[in-house]
């Protein structure tokens, strides 16, 4: 056990104070600075801040489960990513930046009116506060106890020591996001992952060096040949995710996710220049092409060990996993990095959702002349309030029964359809106006409710999504044919036409080799 608090805090505190030591110099007092991480930041701390926001233990439980239960074919959520953020680097981030923009938001009032800028921005907040936050902090609280036991260690129930654990996470998450900043969020995120890949990839390597005897190569051909149907990524059609989503739903959320969600996209928008975040995009993109091996393999590892006994709780595969084969003395570096991955999601769109309430709806709609020094204060009250909100939902969801949580999951997609709608509309599409979008944004909260919710539609919910979309635009396209709106697109225009930035001269090749490689992955396990 002495190891496994040596571990724990030795690389928590190993990030704690590299995070202050890289900031020591840095000015927080200025909107830039603190929202934007003054502009400075370069390729590999994009990257490594981009992994670490998306991944948490939600990936690390729920992936690993799902491939355990489903097989290799879920490992379609990561390697699209690849293609998405490809498409977001040559296309999506270069207008972005050109605006100068801080918030998504912000983009939708230069593009279409300040209505819509308030209404996206309400929704967003909502989003992050109601699902996203507690759910974050509600899966790692379980995790964190699942290694350290805590109930058993103070003699306190499962639900007291999840409280306790998640009030601690919060806290701790808390603290980045309030007193650093977006540079705080990305200098930890980078260390974390380093400590994710490294921690997450020894799972999966010890496993199959036991498993093969000593040899890693034959651990892995005795694991495919063990259950050879797990590894087929087609699939049938009425498989957890079929083939045919990739074509449909599937890469219009992957590039709603990686070229236009707030909390992604912010560290583009803190980039040094265009550059240095087209490669940050880039190095994302060749970072989901290995996450499988962390996120995925350590599942199809799990049914070669268990087979079908865990079938019916298929996310307690990847803790026993764990236990089963590694040396206790990584327990608690194991820990670090679980809490880490953890962190790094609650304090990243923490952070974001302060960005938005200040410069969307405190600037915006109640104080527009505010000083920059006030608005950075705001933000910081901003992120203390949504922080206590966040924990005060979080144990809700954990006394709630397991059905409660998976709403909450498919209660997301009632936002990302619409807004990324009209967002593709506005950044490709001059013939859809203000009017054409906001209709586009209800219809798309009916339609989902509706089918999602209310009709129980006996159609995969990724295609959905697909269909959704596709009527979203046929919507916009009517009602800015019939109903002209009176917002003109000259100042949207007169920005992306003034504010030229250098692309890097590599961007095409390897975006092109990218996009191959991902291509050849199913070529291969096809």
């Amino acid at each position: 056990m002495l190891y496994t608090y040596l571990g724990f805090f030795g690389f928590t505190l190993l990030v704690i104070f590299y995070t202050s030591f890289k900031l020591r110099k840095d000015k927080l007092d200025t909107s830039n600075g603190y929202f934007l991480a003054g502009k400075s930041l370069t390729a590999p701390i994009i990257a490594g801040s981009m992994i670490l926001t998306n991944i948490s233990t939600e990936h690390l439980i729920g992936m690993n489960g799902s491939s355990y239960k489903n097989g290799i074919i879920v490992i379609a959520w990561e390697v699209t990513s690849a293609i998405a953020l490809v498409i977001a680097a040559i296309f999506i981030i270069p207008r972005f930046l050109k605006m100068k923009l801080t918030t998504i938001p912000e983009f939708l009032e230069k593009r279409f009116d300040s209505q819509i800028r308030s209404i996206v921005a309400f929704l967003l907040m909502s989003s992050f506060v109601v699902t996203l936050l507690p759910i974050v902090l509600y899966s790692g609280a379980i995790n964190i106890e699942s290694i350290f036991d805590f109930s058993t260690m103070f003699s306190i129930s499962k639900e007291e020591s999840l409280v306790y654990t998640v009030l601690i996470i919060g806290v701790i998450g808390s603290l980045y996001a309030i007193f650093g900043g977006l540079k705080a969020v990305a200098f930890s995120d980078t260390l974390n992952g380093i400590g994710l890949m490294l921690g997450g990839l020894l799972v999966p390597a010890i496993a199959l060096y036991q498993i093969g005897k000593g040899n890693i190569l034959d651990g892995v051909n005795t694991v495919y040949h063990f259950a050879p149907k797990k590894f087929d990524i087609i699939g049938s059609e009425d498989s957890v995710l079929p083939f045919s989503t990739l074509f449909t739903g599937l890469m219009i959320n992957q590039i709603y996710f990686w070229g236009m969600n707030q909390t992604i996209i912010q560290r583009a928008f803190g980039a040094k220049n265009l550059v240095e975040a087209q490669k940050g995009l880039i190095y994302t993109g060749v970072f989901k092409l290995l996450m499988p091996l962390i996120i995925v393999l350590p599942g199809l590892i799990g049914f070669y060990y268990f087979q079908e006994q865990h079938y019916d709780k298929p996310d307690l595969i990847y803790p026993l996993l764990v236990k089963k084969v590694l040396p206790t003395y990584l327990y608690g570096f194991f820990a670090a990095v679980i809490l880490g991955a953890v962190l790094s999601t609650f304090n990243s769109v923490l952070n974001s959702a302060s960005t938005i309430f200040c410069m969307d709806i405190y600037k915006k709609t109640f104080n527009p002349n505010v000083s920059d020094k006030k608005l950075v204060y705001y933000g910081k009250i901003s992120s203390l309030v949504l922080a206590v909100l966040s924990i005060s939902v979080a144990p809700l969801v954990a006394y709630a029964p397991s059905g409660l949580y998976f709403l909450l999951q498919e209660l997301n997609g009632i936002f990302f359809i619409p807004i990324s709608s009209i967002l593709v509309a506005g950044l490709f599409f001059k013939q859809i106006n203000a009017t054409g979008a906001k209709a586009g944004l209800f219809f798309g909260f009916v339609f989902y409710i509706l089918t999602s919710f209310v009709l129980h539609l006996n159609i995969h919910f990724v295609h959905l999504w697909g269909i959704e979309f596709v009527l979203n635009f046929f919507i916009m396209f009517m009602v800015s044919k019939y109903y002209v709106s009176s917002k003109s697109n000259l100042v949207y225009e007169e920005e992306l036409a003034q504010n030229q930035e250098k692309s890097w001269p590599a961007m095409n090749l390897a975006g092109s080799v990218l996009v191959i490689l991902t291509v050849l992955i199913y070529i291969m396990l096809s």
